[in-house]
């Protein structure tokens, strides 16, 4: 969904630009991404421009990234973003759902298409990755203890 600057006019709230939702809270997506994401040890969800994310100190699920196409920006509400390391970042781009996301992909994530026909074990076992490449120690063994 393109979205024209026009259509994006900054609002101030307490003296801050009001972001609009990317995806809205009752996402059926993002309520699947939620059951998920929210299982893992120290899991909390916050909005930060915009995007739903999932994070214990540090961000491991963004949902609703976007990506510039053709010099345009594309909104993916239906999308996840992933921070794994770098053969699997490789994998998730050749992938057919695969993206790059704009502003975090540099950084080392990347992005994939949510839809009707999403393999969710997938998508838990790469939320898993990523959690586990961001969370502490503590935290990944408590999941380890959890699955032991």
């Amino acid at each position: 969904m393109r979205v024209p600057p026009a259509e994006r006019p900054p609002a101030l709230h307490n003296g801050r630009v009001a972001v609009p939702d990317a995806v809205p809270h009752d996402d059926p997506y993002l309520q699947r991404i939620r059951e998920i994401a929210l299982t893992f040890p120290g899991a909390q969800e916050k909005r930060s421009v915009g995007h739903p994310s999932f994070f214990t100190k540090k961000v491991f699920v963004w949902v609703g990234m976007a990506a510039k196409v053709d010099d345009e920006w594309v909104r993916y509400p239906h999308s996840i973003a992933f921070f794994l390391p770098e053969h699997e970042r490789a994998a998730i781009l050749e992938h057919p759902k695969g993206y790059l996301p704009g502003y975090i992909g540099p950084w080392g994530w990347v992005g994939m298409h949510l839809d009707e026909d999403t393999d969710w074990d997938e998508v838990r076992e790469l939320i898993e990755e990523s959690y586990r490449t961001t969370a502490g120690k503590k935290l990944i063994a408590e999941l380890d203890s959890r699955t032991a």
